[in-house]
């Protein structure tokens, strides 16, 4: 297939849809159902919730919402960190969208703005570091943030800016890393997953090896995903299919993007600019060992850390508040205690109502609310009954 109306067949999805239906009846014969699926990443969510299918599929196959939204997880301390720069003389914070209405505990970066911060909105980092070209007397910040899909465009700003010796352009560096996440995921208590649909735009980086350990360490079957309805549908089937041959592998659904070896251009950059952090705490999930990174000493002049004073606290999310419990697929994002009501779009209490990836905003964009609360409700009457 060539172009994307393709990828969106009616027809080939229908078809899909009952190959699945029919080894989903033929699985129910051996196995506990329903198999629970998690698809890691927000771009999946929205794609599943945009064209409805988790409708389409059989009731025995429930998709678990995780963690692949950078923005998402970006935990209240870092926002308020972030809010402190913009309180340093001459600066100018650059940002993508998303990040800047996540809540911190003082308010969010849009907030900050309107209070008279100079935090302006970029769609790369190479705009931020034009943005210091043309202002030499301000500290142009840019708050990099995202998994090893956006690391690549950052490491090479950094090396441009060494390059062209730019000394007004630092990072606010909260990039973090896709499988020490999924292992956090796998290694919890909670966790009764069968199945993931892998990050395609992580893996066209990081290509298929770092994910093998799903599969051969953990027992899970994992197939790298593409973005459209049709690529979900089939990495679905290849998922059910596996359990129905009874097999556990990685598979790549999203070969005519995604290579076994990944990226070297952009895996090099990252070699060459960052370094692993110890720890890195995360929205919801607490702290998480080598699971963000950080610039190489040899980089240290762009490091707006080491630059700038901060006050680096940890800063609980607000109790009413459950993306954690999203976030690792606990509970549905609509079973939340202030999803919808306190916690909107318009006035968001987490993160995941924030990002175009949230899970939570794809249930409100996408859902009925209003059935979605009913469905609350009764579910909170019948455990009381």
């Amino acid at each position: 297939m060539k172009f994307v109306d393709e990828f969106r067949d009616p027809e080939l999805a229908s078809r899909l849809i009952e190959e699945i239906r029919v080894l989903v009846a033929e699985l129910s014969k051996s196995r506990k159902l329903p198999i629970q699926l998690m698809e890691f990443c927000g771009g999946h969510t929205h794609t599943i919730f945009r064209y409805g299918i988790e409708q389409l599929l059989p009731e025995e196959i429930e998709l678990v919402h995780g963690p692949g939204c950078p923005v998402c997880v970006l935990p209240m301390g870092r926002v308020d960190d972030c809010i402190s720069l913009t309180e340093h003389k001459n600066v100018i914070l650059t940002t993508f969208g998303d990040a800047m209405r996540v809540p911190g505990s003082k308010g969010s970066l849009l907030q900050a703005r309107a209070a008279g911060a100079n935090v302006q909105m970029v769609y790369s980092p190479l705009d931020a570091l034009e943005l210091a070209k043309k202002k030499p007397d301000h500290e142009v910040i840019f708050f990099a943030l995202g998994f090893e899909t956006t690391m690549p465009s950052t490491a090479l700003t950094v090396l441009t800016a060494a390059q062209e010796m730019i000394d007004n352009f630092s990072l606010f560096c909260n990039h973090i890393t896709s499988v020490p996440t999924i292992k956090a995921v796998l290694d919890s208590p909670d966790m009764r997953l069968d199945g993931f649909i892998a990050p395609g735009h992580v893996s066209m980086v990081v290509g298929e090896q770092p994910f093998h350990f799903v599969a051969e360490n953990y027992k899970k079957p994992i197939v790298i995903t593409g973005f459209e309805p049709l690529d979900i549908l089939q990495s679905i089937w290849m998922l059910i299919k596996q359990f129905a041959e009874n097999r556990c592998e990685l598979e790549n659904q999203y070969s005519r993007i995604v290579k076994a070896r990944g990226n070297d251009q952009g895996l090099e950059a990252i070699a060459e600019v960052f370094e692993l952090r110890e720890f890195f705490e995360w929205r919801g999930l607490g702290s998480i060992a080598q699971s963000g990174v950080k610039l190489k000493e040899k980089y240290a002049a762009f490091d707006a850390e080491k630059k700038f004073s901060l006050p680096n606290l940890h800063v609980a999310d607000p109790k009413s508040c459950q993306c954690g419990e999203v976030l690792t697929g606990t509970i549905k994002p609509w079973q939340c205690k202030v999803f919808g009501k306190e916690c909107t779009p318009q006035n968001p209490l987490g993160a995941l109502m924030v990002s175009s990836e949230g899970a939570c905003a794809a249930y409100y964009s996408f859902g009925s609310v209003s059935e979605l609360l009913a469905k609350k409700e009764s579910e909170m009457q019948e455990s009381q009954a």
